[in-house]
């Protein structure tokens, strides 16, 4: 008889699936082969996907069928630079944890991030966190940054771990939905979760004093059930996203203020790199484009002319 359930934990060999009528857990594997979503993916399922499943008599589940996936979001595999994994999918919204130091995250990092939130239309969240790390200089900056973002459109918040600060209006904005954080190893991830329901008891990493990273602590993704309704994707520190198939020339649609003030420029086909009377330019000459956005949008530029030449 075949069941419907949803992945909450995958290893990369075996599954845990939860059975959508009775919320019954079972160890699961995949039956046949399944073809991968594209071809430069390395792992069929991930957490958050939604399936169809038999029971043999050892109560081993079989995995049949995966639902279309609502999104997903990627990274690139670690040794294989060219193949990506996914890492959730299904996902409501996507908590980005910056941290100013401890480990440092850069602009580029939350600007890869969100461009895949675009790509994949999830919606993202900063969280600002370890701010009771900060001097009143650091928390100035921290405001800064959070300005740039607010001013793009991205909602964000201030919140600590350790302090409590804004973790409520963090659970208003993730409760009854499937949310994942990310960040840096070290950035607190784990610690963050535990705040939030101190019953899960996620293991924590502490930071390398020589290097300011944090040491891996989460090895595979897992799924975790909020008492305040709602659920989050645990996943292991992401060192880079990955965005796979995208056009070269659909890549400005993914940062926002690009994508917009692009309307403005005198050719059509624009690409905003060294064309004449372009509006972007022109906006990073008068500071209403920031460097580091505009950066990485030349990076994923070339990342994606890259993919389409492989």
């Amino acid at each position: 008889m075949t069941k419907k359930g949803l992945i909450i934990k995958s290893t990369g060999s075996w599954y845990q699936v939860k059975e959508e009528k009775t919320g019954n857990i079972f160890e699961a594997r995949i039956r046949g082969k399944f073809k991968l979503l594209k071809s430069r993916l390395t792992n069929p399922l991930a957490v958050g996907d939604k399936v169809e499943f038999q029971l043999e008599i050892d109560d081993v589940a079989w995995i049949t069928k995966i639902e279309p996936r609502r999104n997903y979001l990627i990274r690139k595999s670690v040794n294989l630079s060219k193949e990506s994994h996914i890492i959730a999918s299904n996902v409501d919204i996507a908590c980005f944890i910056f941290t100013l130091k401890q480990p440092e995250t850069s602009l580029g990092f939350l600007d890869r991030f969100l461009a895949c939130c675009e790509a994949y239309n999830i919606l993202p969240l900063i969280l600002f966190s370890k701010i009771d790390l900060l001097s009143e200089i650091e928390i100035e900056l921290v405001e800064q940054i959070q300005k740039i973002y607010q001013n793009i459109g991205y909602e964000s918040l201030l919140i600590s771990s350790v302090s409590k600060l804004n973790l409520e209006q963090l659970i208003e904005k993730i409760k009854d939905k499937t949310s994942v954080f990310f960040g840096h190893s070290g950035s607190g991830k784990s610690t963050l979760v535990n705040a939030l329901q101190p019953g899960l008891d996620l293991k924590t990493g502490l930071i390398s004093e020589i290097h300011q990273k944090g040491k891996h602590t989460t090895t595979f993704a897992q799924m975790h059930f909020w008492k305040f309704g709602g659920s989050v994707i645990d996943t292991p520190g992401v060192r880079e996203f990955a965005m796979i198939d995208v056009e070269k020339e659909d890549i400005q649609h993914y940062l926002p203020e690009i994508f917009k003030l692009g309307r403005l420029c005198k050719f059509h086909n624009c690409m905003h790199i060294n064309e004449p009377k372009c509006a972007v330019l022109q906006g990073l000459e008068e500071d209403t484009i920031e460097e580091s956005r505009y950066i990485t949008y030349l990076k994923l530029m070339e990342e994606a002319e890259e993919m389409q030449k492989n």
